[in-house]
């Protein structure tokens, strides 16, 4: 069933990737319609309206579902009730079946597991004995990392294991009595694909991007990644498509990688939404993440998702724009980058308050552009010549993390 312009497209959750589609479904000539716990969000401010009420509030979800054509999600730790009452009145894309493989870790690696992708090596934890066995049958003798098993994201509900003794330590870190423990992945550097699927089953794809992470959140983003061989970029395509195919997505899903050393790829997560790391086709594809999710949430067919520039973004956190008023004047003089803020209120440490995107030549340039620009926001020397060379993605693995 396909919605053409004019329909009305319910969202269920309220953050900056709502609000984003809200802009792009908008272009298209589609109305949004946002629920929320929450009032004026990043989301509710862009849609023409905004529901307020807890996600346990059945009578709400209902006549929200009402009110619109169709629905998608704007993250995928929606809670699987409010899903299911949604959906017995309109069509919900990404479906229940994506969202409850995605919300949990272990039947996500599970999942891909069986379906022969290449993940690293885990199990499942429910007592601190399952973490000691897990570490005297691992391969690799390094400490393991243990995760809960869902609401984890940007780092929360993650914990090193240095070796055994630590296991029942680590437990409490993590605050979660169903974890799954991993071992640890030596690698060069972590990639993303982000892939679309119709209602039809068209699939296109943008990407590998490269990402780096700093204190596991998502700091930079570059597009091509130059460090891969052409092989590498294809498998890793192929498999998104694969992991779009097999779960019979219907929307937007990224799919997130390590590349190894020794020139392997392993899939980390899966998240059947748009991802940071694609906000950089705003500018730099011919389709973005976000109006390709409006196409495939309402069945209209998708576009190309043809890099036209290489591009950079850089996440723009609270703690960098606490210290004093940045010099947004001396920001939009640069004319390399695009703003996008997110509407949100007072700046937290860790929390994401916008990015800044530049096209260029080459993604060692447009890396170059946000690194410099970003370094000098706060200050008054915005015209001050940023080296190309400055603040270049390192490939040599120094420093890498285990990071979502």
């Amino acid at each position: 069933m396909s919605f053409n312009p004019g329909a009305t497209i319910g969202v269920l959750g309220s953050g900056q990737l709502g609000r984003m589609f809200a802009f792009a479904a908008h272009r298209l000539g589609y109305r949004v319609c946002v629920f929320s716990p929450d009032s004026g969000t990043p989301a509710g401010q862009a849609a023409d309206r905004e529901i307020t009420a807890p996600y346990e509030d059945k009578n709400a979800l209902r006549a929200f579902a009402r009110r619109v054509d169709v629905v998608t999600v704007e993250f995928e730790s929606i809670p699987l009730s409010a899903i299911e009452a949604v959906e017995r009145i309109v069509p919900v894309r990404p479906g229940l079946n994506v969202l409850a493989t995605a919300q949990n870790r272990i039947a996500e690696k599970t999942t891909l597991q069986q379906l022969g992708l290449p993940v690293p090596e885990f199990a499942p934890v429910s007592c601190a004995a399952d973490i000691e066995r897990f570490i005297d049958q691992a391969a690799d003798s390094r400490p393991v990392v243990l995760k809960s098993a869902s609401a984890g994201y940007d780092g929360k509900g993650q914990s090193i294991v240095n070796g055994k003794d630590d296991a029942l330590e680590a437990l409490h870190r993590i605050g979660d009595p169903q974890a799954i423990v991993e071992a640890h992945v030596d690698f060069e550097c972590e990639l993303s694909v982000v892939g679309a699927r119709s209602v039809d089953g068209e699939i296109q794809c943008f990407g590998p991007i490269h990402n780096e992470h700093r204190d596991h959140i998502l700091d930079v983003s570059v597009a091509p990644s130059d460090c891969l061989l052409p092989a590498v970029r294809a498998e890793a395509i192929e498999i998104t498509q694969m992991v779009l195919e097999q779960l019979e997505v219907c929307g937007v899903l990224c799919v997130e990688f390590f590349y190894t050393r020794d020139g392997r790829l392993l899939v980390n997560e899966i998240a059947p939404r748009p991802h940071n790391s694609g906000h950089l086709t705003i500018e730099a594809a011919t389709t973005s993440q976000f109006e390709q999710q409006v196409r495939a949430v309402c069945g209209l067919p998708l576009g190309s998702m043809q890099l036209l520039r290489p591009a950079a973004i850089a996440n723009l956190l609270g703690e960098q724009l606490m210290a004093k008023e940045p010099d947004w004047n001396s920001l939009l003089a640069w004319p390399t980058l695009k703003l996008h803020l997110y509407g949100k209120g007072i700046p937290r440490a860790g929390r994401k308050m916008g990015h800044m995107t530049a096209t260029a030549s080459s993604s060692v340039v447009a890396e170059s552009h946000v690194r410099g620009a970003r370094r000098v926001l706060a200050s008054h020397e915005m015209d001050r010549p940023v080296d190309p060379r400055a603040g270049r993605l390192s490939f040599s693995g120094e420093g890498k993390r285990h990071a979502n």
